[in-house]
């Protein structure tokens, strides 16, 4: 099963002092050079941008949601339009998450049983069920190159009792999804859970791995748990997950947790952050933030950041942002959803690099002594 013709994933360049690697993943619709930032167009668009600004920001891969997607307009008319790469026009590759998420967030409106999950739509209050094979289907109709199996996010704190349960449904869940796959070119990521549980996340991995999916990606961090405690998770993880297939560290993107991430060896993250925060009125810098709307940045006529080459900084002041943040115009938002998209993709162009060159130990050492948490 691990073997895809249509996918493949080489390790080009090891750090000497940690997990971290640089890499390339093949798929249908291009190549992905690792590790890799990739931005969330939840609704086939990422927020407050065009497909072309989005490239410019130099995105390799976005990622779509499944249960936003099934919910309108439908894999069904997705299909129709060719899939959601001619439905969105994006050409380059496109990931989508299984709606596992999205489900478990609902609440009292879902239903876990070995079945799948049941749930009520948050549009209308309609009812709908997820199952293995379901999400499997959805995605194949939407035709992502990369798509995942439905796991159960374990939430934070969980008992050890409860988590321990919660990764054994996810086992057989990942297991059920493999065997509903039809179709070869799209490639099937398993799940690592596990809760904070080391010895729990060791015995997912081993199980995921077992399953020989083409990657893998660890899921439920990042959920509220304090960041050494995600790291722990990670370290027990990574060891044990392939070392030739791509890790895919689910729903992580502050610039710290992406230094501390590749260096654990994951290859591939994903986050809401750029954008969400960018609808805020804050940028993302390289020690943090800067919450442009705040008064001190009304007479700053610098850019966001005099290091940045996007659009907005190459173009706009901090006053200006400021003052369309502030007035409530679509353009501050546009703006910092491109420089923190770019920002965060370049940061991730930086790391390749100094993992090519040997000097990534170093980078990271004088990255997280300047960040401010």
């Amino acid at each position: 099963m691990g073997y895809n013709r249509n996918f493949d994933f080489k390790v080009e360049a090891v750090d000497g002092f940690s997990r971290a690697r640089t890499g390339v993943l093949k798929t249908p619709h291009g190549e992905i050079k690792t590790p890799v930032f990739m931005p969330v167009g939840t609704q086939a668009t990422v927020k407050a941008m065009t497909n072309d600004q989005v490239l410019e920001c130099g995105a390799q891969i976005i990622l779509g949601n499944t249960y936003h997607l099934y919910m309108r307009p439908g894999h069904e008319l997705i299909r129709e339009a060719g899939g959601l790469h001619q439905f969105m026009n994006w050409k380059k590759p496109i990931l989508t998450d299984s709606g596992g998420f999205q489900v478990f967030s609902l609440g009292d409106l879902r239903k876990l049983t070995e079945e799948g999950a049941a749930f009520q739509s948050h549009l209308d209050g309609s009812r709908h069920m997820f199952t293995p094979e379901k999400v499997v289907a959805i995605q194949e109709a939407l035709g992502s190159d990369i798509m995942m199996v439905l796991d159960e996010c374990t939430p934070y704190p969980a008992d050890f009792a409860y988590t321990k349960h919660s990764m054994e449904r996810t086992h057989r869940w990942a297991k059920r999804c493999r065997d509903a796959q039809q179709n070869d070119k799209q490639a099937l990521f398993g799940i690592v859970q596990g809760g904070m549980y080391p010895e729990l996340r060791k015995i997912s991995a081993e199980e995921i791995a077992r399953l020989d999916f083409i990657g893998n990606a660890i899921g439920g961090l990042s959920v509220g748990e304090p960041k050494p405690m995600m790291y722990e998770m990670l370290d027990a993880v990574t060891e044990i997950l392939p070392e030739d297939k791509p890790r895919y560290l689910m729903g992580v993107g502050s610039a710290d947790c992406l230094v501390e991430g590749v260096a654990r060896g994951v290859d591939m993250f994903d986050c809401v952050l750029q954008t969400r925060i960018a609808r805020n009125g804050t940028a993302l810098v390289r020690n943090g933030k800067l919450v442009i709307r705040n008064a001190e940045y009304a007479k700053d006529f610098r850019p966001i950041d005099e290091s940045c080459d996007c659009y907005a900084c190459r173009n706009h002041t901090r006053a200006y942002i400021r003052h369309l943040v502030k007035t409530n115009e679509i353009l501050g938002a546009i703006l910092l959803s491109i420089h923190n998209t770019r920002f965060t993709i370049r940061l991730m162009e930086e790391i390749r690099g100094h993992i090519q060159t040997g000097t990534f130990e170093e980078f990271r050492r004088e990255f997280m002594a300047d960040f401010q948490i």
